[in-house]
């Protein structure tokens, strides 16, 4: 995953930490050398030089073969103390960072990343590298990376939600519709959800609601009978807010957890659709309102939950073939453009391949090697 993304950033890691390695001037330790020991150096005459006596830390490593000459003594012991005693540090002004600041923003929109959030990104690394005084120590890539994977986790992490603690304290039956448009892994979202929610100890029903696309009830219907659940359908072209009402009926009689509601794909401005949804949240409005889409549409999925978010008001968002995203853009932008939370990551076919989302176990994938 992410591949594309995570080569953008090295390369970034690379030229500041150049960057840095031009800037680093020695400073002396705060640490101060105590208690030394006199070691006495011959001249080639054999006499003892004694105003060319050599001192050194206690803790200091001897040379098993004294050097030959003075100045290879001294040069030996001055290179190791130069080692115990100094250390660098950096201070980067803007100037410093102004070429690499703006690649990295280019490289973050090649990554489908909305310029608002790259722009934030962007903002944050700054703040962290300018004008502070910073000890360098084994690495300097390390300064870079932490400030990348900081600026990368607050835009991520600024929406956070917990669906399944949600679900399972919430008044029952918690009722979920999922929206989106056609092709994007909605019913199957759904399929995975319900699995799930079984898997906790809930009970679930799912709602037949696109009643317009020709084979979607035949398809939640094959994934509810391999899953275990019951599913309310009616015919096709039949009205999806009665479906989902009397899925919401039945839940109530026969004391069902959850109900998962699908929907017919649509686009925002298809106006006849929206309105039909609306109808549905107006006949049995839902607790949580849910837009899916594919994590490889990149900047697309981050449009359409935008305005989707600004026609009917999602409260979360899942993101589908996530493992197959060289970019991830989408789920880096969609959070913070919605300012609402990303719940899942689809991660492959199965049922089980529905991952929690977890800001910082994403921003470690970004930075795996």
């Amino acid at each position: 995953m992410f591949n594309k993304l995570k080569a953008k950033l090295s390369g970034f890691k690379e030229k500041i930490g150049t960057k840095i390695d031009e800037k680093a001037v020695a400073v002396e330790s705060v640490e101060t050398v105590s208690d030394s020991q006199s070691i006495p150096v011959t001249d080639n005459s054999g006499q003892e030089a004694v105003e060319d006596i050599i001192t050194v830390p206690e803790d200091s490593s001897i040379p098993e073969k004294i050097p030959n000459t003075i100045a290879d003594k001294k040069i030996g012991f001055a290179q190791k103390a130069k080692a115990l005693v100094f250390e660098r540090e950096f201070i980067l002004d803007e100037d410093d960072l102004e070429e690499p600041l703006w690649e990295l923003e280019m490289a973050l929109l090649e990554s489908d990343i909305a310029l608002s959030v790259s722009e934030a990104i962007v903002e944050s690394v700054k703040n962290q590298l300018v004008g502070t005084r910073r000890r360098i120590g084994s690495n300097t890539g390390n300064i870079v990376e932490d400030a990348l994977k900081k600026a990368i986790y607050d835009v991520m992490s600024a929406n956070v939600f917990d669906l399944d603690e949600y679900v399972q304290n919430a008044k029952k039956p918690v009722h979920i519709v999922f929206v989106g448009i056609n092709g994007t892994g909605k019913t199957t979202s759904i399929a995975k959800l319900a699995k799930r929610f079984k898997d906790q100890g809930l009970s679930v029903v799912v709602a037949a609601g696109d009643t317009f696309r020709a084979g979607a009830i035949d398809q939640l219907a094959i994934h509810a009978g391999k899953i275990g659940v019951k599913i309310i359908k009616h015919q096709e072209q039949g009205d999806p807010a009665a479906v989902i009402y009397d899925a919401i009926q039945h839940a109530k009689a026969n004391r069902v957890d959850v109900v998962l509601s699908d929907t017919a794909g649509r686009m925002h401005t298809n106006i006849n659709l929206m309105e039909q949804l609306k109808k549905v949240c107006r006949v049995s409005p839902p607790d949580l309102l849910i837009f899916v889409d594919e994590a490889v549409a990149g900047n697309d999925a981050v449009e359409r939950a935008a305005q989707f978010n600004d026609a009917v008001p999602i409260n979360g968002s899942i993101l589908t073939k996530t493992d197959a995203d060289s970019k991830g853009g989408a789920a880096i932008s969609i959070a913070y453009i919605t300012n609402k939370p990303i719940l899942f990551l689809g991660m492959g076919q199965g049922y089980d391949d529905l991952r929690k989302f977890d800001p910082q176990w994403f921003v470690d994938q970004l930075f795996a090697e």
